[in-house]
């Protein structure tokens, strides 16, 4: 399951999470699951993963997110490894968020957390959950059936979603940022830039890129291929340069931040047809017929 060399993750903390989460209730669950049957159920086949996805070892295991071992066990160690409480964190960055989003789409979904709780907040908008991992959407279809909530979940790319643009009023990162090189996520903020409606939002939660700059023994415990170019980089200029407006940036807890980003109306172009008054002193008198 493990990457080609033991991780902090591997030596010190995996026996310490593993004592904290029910490894026998997960294993059981995963068991009973056919995961081909599902993956082949949810997967689009047309899609082709990107290299820098299906290539990575992610949090030390292999193939990552395209190993249902990962899906399983996300939301178990997750709560443990955004301090200090996971819901606590994706709900002070959903506050960011003004007015009342009709549509939203939620990036990089993975099993649903951020999803769900904006439809809690959000109870009559229409979401949809977009991720790479079918076996993500698996979990994340479970928890939205136990929660009795219509969501829609869709499979594929952050950055090249196949969806119409300018037909959502939120769209919505969580923790995807730092697993993805820089450039893809540069196309992610384009493509949702693309998406939005004029006046439309952008919601992006992640790692604080400052906090995280000095703590690179931390960001080693999980394997994170792409964190460090994460970290170096700055959101706010990302956003600016693609063309958001409005662009504010909010420290979570120390560890996280969350940034926001507004889509500008579009630019009124005033009427071209002019319309010219009669004057009957300045006309000249009609010919007689």
């Amino acid at each position: 399951m493990h990457g080609q060399t033991d991780t902090l993750w591997d030596k010190f903390l995996e026996p310490i999470v593993g004592n904290l989460i029910d490894q026998e209730k997960l294993k059981q669950f995963k068991d009973s699951v056919n995961w081909e049957q599902e993956r082949d159920r949810i997967a689009d086949p047309n899609l082709e993963y990107p290299n820098y996805y299906q290539s990575q070892n992610f949090h030390g295991v292999k193939n990552g997110y395209l190993n249902p071992d990962v899906a399983v066990t996300y939301d178990a160690i997750t709560a443990y490894a955004v301090p200090p409480h996971e819901t606590w964190v994706r709900e002070d960055a959903i506050k960011m968020v003004s007015g009342e989003p009709k549509r939203i789409l939620d990036l990089g979904c993975g099993t649903g957390s951020t999803t769900v709780l904006l439809q809690k907040t959000f109870p009559n908008a229409q979401i949809i959950g977009l991720d790479l991992s079918p076996y993500m959407l698996f979990m994340a279809q479970q928890k939205a059936q136990e929660k009795q909530l219509s969501i829609q979940w869709r499979h594929g790319k952050a950055e090249d979603t196949g969806l119409a643009g300018e037909s959502f009023d939120l769209v919505t990162a969580s923790l995807l940022f730092h697993e993805t090189p820089v450039d893809i996520s540069k196309a992610i903020l384009r493509e949702s830039f693309r998406l939005l409606k004029g006046g439309g939002q952008f919601l992006l939660f992640d790692g604080n890129q400052e906090t995280l700059r000095f703590a690179e023994w931390l960001t080693k415990i999980f394997e994170e291929p792409y964190i460090q170019d994460y970290v170096q980089g700055n959101v706010n200029a990302w956003l600016d340069n693609t063309g958001f407006v409005e662009i504010e940036t909010h420290t979570i807890w120390g560890l996280h931040q969350a940034s926001l980003g507004r889509k500008p109306q579009p630019v009124s172009t005033p009427n071209a047809s002019v319309t010219v008054e009669e004057n009957s002193e300045d006309m000249p008198a009609a010919a007689p017929a």
